[in-house]
């Protein structure tokens, strides 16, 4: 399948581990010229030096997107350097999660302003461009937190259900324009992230990693976690001109756990 992704200009913010790292990679494999964004120096090292063992050269932004500013900054230097933005991935940020008695303004506030505002200071900056030219994609990357609620992440879940709606209210908006924006929703995803949480299980309960995983593992239908290049794969598809008559879906990537319509 021919995806079209030769020489374009690909931001992916959150870009230098996890999901975003994976997708630096996969669009870097199909020639695409990427720039990806974190607020550490440290991550965006060791994310240059996993793709350079790949061979793959990117453009490694240091920005914090929760700051309109930083957005705008990573965005015109994009620009600068490897030419107008064709491809946004949205996938900077992660909220915390909080016991139901500790939340309180600074929770809210910290849910919004990790995973909320990040994406739609993106989306700002890129946007104007994609106008001006008719033409362009975003890919934002939620998770399924903002389709059932959970205790434990109440404010992270409400950023990602805001951030459906703004994606699907973006895709109608921004359809007259060429411009086509989609979500997709990861369910837990071996991340290094999550793999320090299966470590952190094992220990706490007095079993092996393996155990741990095999538990957690056990109550997805598909019966496994997903692994970042699959959301990549994905990613990959909605940017590519395969997809030019898909906008405003969100796609769940949770093996089945969540039967939603």
């Amino acid at each position: 399948m021919k995806l079209g992704l030769e020489n374009k200009v690909v931001l992916i913010t959150g870009g230098s581990k996890g999901i975003g790292l994976a997708c630096a990679q996969a669009f870097a494999a199909e020639g695409a010229r990427v720039a990806i964004a974190s607020r550490s120096h440290e991550n965006l090292d060791r994310a240059r030096q996993t793709l350079a063992r790949d061979k793959f050269e990117v453009l490694a932004l240091r920005g914090d997107m929760s700051k309109l500013e930083d957005t705008q900054a990573v965005a015109a230097t994009t620009e600068k350097m490897l030419g107008p933005i064709d491809v946004l991935v949205n996938s900077a940020g992660a909220a915390k999660r909080f016991l139901i008695d500790a939340y309180d303004t600074e929770a809210w506030h910290q849910g919004m302003d990790a995973k909320f505002f990040p994406y739609v200071h993106a989306m700002d900056a890129v946007r104007p461009g994609m106008i001006e030219r008719r033409r362009g994609a975003i890919i934002n990357i939620i998770g399924m937190g903002g389709k059932m609620a959970q205790q434990v992440f109440l404010s992270g879940g409400a950023a990602n259900a805001a951030l459906m709606l703004v994606t699907v209210g973006w895709a109608s908006a921004l359809g007259q324009y060429g411009i086509r924006v989609n979500g997709i929703n990861p369910g837990t995803t071996l991340t290094d992230r999550v793999q320090a949480g299966i470590r952190a299980e094992a220990q706490a309960q007095g079993i092996t990693e393996a155990e741990a995983l095999e538990r957690s593992q056990s109550k997805i239908p598909l019966g496994r976690f997903g692994r970042p290049e699959e959301v990549a794969a994905v990613a990959l598809f909605l940017a590519s001109e395969q997809a030019s008559y898909v906008t405003g879906a969100m796609i769940p990537m949770d093996g089945g756990s969540t039967p939603v319509t």
